[in-house]
């Protein structure tokens, strides 16, 4: 299959990158391999299951459309028949109107919000999450049976296995649960990748699987063979079950809004990784202004998480809890503002659902109606009294500040000490509550989707009930005033959202193939000759070799005239085994009684030696490895020095660069300066 004509996903790392801005804490290799995380049970009829069957139904019809279009498209500026082209023409017309039929089938089902929501009965409005996007199985077999033949040089058939272990790692991770281990099962994968990609992903050569991937809101197929679009759709879906997990959250305790706010911030968090790293997204829900769009609506719902802690936890009905109460409301609707602009963008109007722009307009609305509301009950409901002098200086602070603007009229602190201006200005605020309440059912209205919600129906009613109720008890008969016009509220929040990085160093896993050997030299980046099998005598002298490092041992010198040099051992070589037995692994002692314990026969080497081109990484890796005798820190040095190695070749994304003001540039990955030869830890002549 040909690649998609849209450029190749990617993303790279500025040379200037430290450890700190790299984009993973990479796991750990080990000993013990597979995995303990498994996903939902496909077959199982859930409510989300069997809308993401649906889902994923559609989405493999709207391919199969898409793949028909093409095709009468390349016949019709094919063909110079014309009858040919009028049935191409009509055949063209079919199947654009499926495509719409099935793109609105696909749009109500990711305005299917209820699916998301708490099973709680507490009236809370609903939050907006995220479908999980949809993938075809990937058969990596025939690929890394390949590769691991040509390139390694070894039995491809002794790690079918860990083949296995691979597929079915992906295949769990395409039904995560929708909770903490659905999240570890998506980010064990994501981790997995990274050894995925030392091991079998030259820097020049891609290893001929296909991913497919659809487009979470439509559906829309993408296909290509680079590793990072395989890694940023997985961002993409952990950011998509985050949205999931919050909008599940009973929101009406702090625990859940703590619990909901903390979901909706890392599912921030991960859009934004996305936005920042990837570019040339093959589908548009991985583009810049969908990602963008992504992170305000998750940080309006955080905002609107936070409102709503501070009407549970504020007990009181003091003036200046009310305004406070007020401007909270005012900054989730400005937040929601912002997300409703970013959806009305050119490339965002026609592609973000219509229920989705219609909620985000509601609750715009909604929000600020409320903010007036709190307001007018802050100035109708609480006087100023004369023994309290200090609570009357901080209320008259708090309300010099409460406005954007200093309406026209006696200055806020004659109206603060008037009661009937009080209830004047209180009667304008309210006004505006109503207003506002109306306009968000109204928009309410208009969209079919959210008509079919009735706990938003619910919310709206009772809010513009409770605005109206309370008008009417302001208004008096003889008041024949005309209503004066409320100023805007100046937005205010004790708790700005966070947007919380993805950290994937919480799940630790181990090299699926690691039996390959430590990657500091058994990786597709490196390339050595075919293995050679060295059959060495001792001498009196000795075998006449220098050995160093751990986990492959290095044979650091040969000693001229020798025995190991007349065997044919070089420097430079690699041990890969002794006497048959692998010690790709084995430690610098291992080795050493190995051969310390061969009979009077000799023993039988098996080394490997890499090309020039590639000393100078592996000698970097190695030389990490010897400067700590401790297991763990050398483990974290080595896949440190490695990582931004792997993130730079594995996603060879356009990351923005960051500059410093030294103007020094390091070259990606140059840890170590220091030359091969001036590192003597571990070493010694047999």
């Amino acid at each position: 299959m040909e690649e998609p004509a849209t450029r190749q996903f990617e993303m790279s790392l500025s040379d200037g990158a430290s450890d700190d801005d790299l984009p993973l804490t990479l796991p750990t290799e080990g000993s013990q391999s597979g995995s303990i995380r498994k996903g939902c049970d496909p077959f199982a009829q859930t409510q989300r299951s069997k809308l993401q069957h649906r889902r994923a139904r559609i989405n493999q019809q709207i391919n199969k459309e898409m793949r028909m279009r093409a095709g009468a498209e390349n016949l019709f500026r094919a063909t110079s028949n014309n009858k040919v082209k009028e049935t191409v023409a009509l055949e063209l017309s079919f199947v654009n109107s499926n495509l719409q039929l099935l793109k609105e089938e696909l749009e109500e089902l990711n305005s299917n919000m209820e699916v998301y929501q708490t099973d709680s009965e507490a009236v809370n409005v609903p939050m907006i999450p995220l479908g999980l996007k949809e993938t075809k199985e990937v058969d990596f077999t025939v690929s890394i049976q390949d590769f691991i033949c040509e390139h390694y040089g070894e039995d491809s058939s002794l790690y079918d296995k860990e083949i296995k272990e691979l597929m079915e790692l992906r295949q769990a991770m395409r039904t995560p649960s929708r909770n903490q281990a659905g999240l570890e099962l998506l980010m064990e994968y994501y981790n997995q990748m990274y050894y995925l990609d030392q091991r079998f992903f030259p820097l020049h050569r891609n290893l001929g699987v296909h991913f497919h991937w659809y487009d979470s809101l439509t559906g829309v197929p993408s296909c290509q063979r680079t590793l990072a679009f395989e890694k940023g759709s997985v961002l993409f879906n952990i950011g998509a079950l985050y949205t999931q997990i919050g909008a599940r959250q009973d929101r009406s305790a702090t625990a859940g809004i703590d619990k909901a706010i903390d979901a909706f911030q890392r599912a921030a968090g991960a859009f934004n990784y996305l936005k920042e790293n990837f570019s040339n997204a093959p589908s548009l829900d991985m583009s810049n202004p969908s990602l963008c769009m992504l992170v305000r609506l998750m940080v309006a719902q955080v905002q609107e998480c936070v409102f709503e802690r501070v009407t549970l936890t504020t007990q009181d009905t003091h003036f200046t809890s009310q305004l406070r109460l007020a401007q909270e409301a005012a900054r989730v609707s400005d937040v929601y503002l912002l997300v409703q602009q970013t959806m009305t963008q050119p490339l965002m109007k026609d592609y973000v659902p219509f229920s989705w722009a219609s909620m985000v307009q509601v609750k715009s609305e909604h929000f600020r109606a409320l903010s007036h509301y709190y307001a007018a009950v802050a100035l109708c409901d609480h006087t100023l009294s004369a023994e309290d002098e200090e609570g009357d200086e901080e209320a008259e602070k708090a309300f010099l500040q409460f406005y954007i603007n200093v309406p026209a009229g006696p200055p806020l602190s004659q109206i603060l000490r008037d009661p009937e201006k009080r209830r004047k200005l209180g009667k304008a605020h309210l006004r505006r509550a109503v207003i506002r309440h109306e306009e968000a059912m109204r928009v309410h209205s208009l969209c079919k989707i959210l008509r079919k919600m009735d706990i938003l129906q619910d919310v709206l009613s009772l809010t513009h009930k409770r605005s109206l109720d309370k008008y009417s008890e302001l208004d008096r008969e003889d008041d024949f005033d005309e209503t004066a016009e409320a100023p805007e509220i100046q937005s205010q929040t004790h708790q700005k959202p966070d947007i919380t990085p993805p950290n994937f160093s919480t799940v630790q896993v181990t090299d699926i193939f690691q039996r390959l050997g430590p990657l500091s030299v058994f990786c597709a980046r490196a390339r050595w000759g075919p293995i050679r099998v060295i059959c060495l005598q001792r001498g009196e002298g000795g075998l006449g070799l220098t050995l160093r490092g751990d986990s492959p041992v290095l044979v650091a010198g040969v000693v001229p005239g020798g025995c190991a040099a007349e065997a044919g051992l070089r420097e430079g070589d690699y041990i890969v085994a002794v006497d048959g037995q692998d010690c790709k692994w084995a430690k610098h002692g291992e080795v050493v009684h190995m051969l310390k314990s061969c009979s009077d026969r000799g023993v039988e080497l098996s080394v490997v030696t890499l090309h020039s081109h590639d000393i100078q990484q592996v000698e970097r890796r190695a030389i990490m490895l010897s400067h700590s005798s401790d297991k763990e820190n050398t483990r974290q040095r080595l896949l440190s020095g490695a990582k931004g190695q792997s993130s730079a070749s594995l996603l060879n994304w356009n990351r923005k660069k960051k500059r410093d003001g030294s103007g020094v540039t390091k070259r990606l990955g140059s840890t170590f300066s220091l030359s091969f030869g001036s590192i003597r830890d571990n070493e010694a002549m047999y």
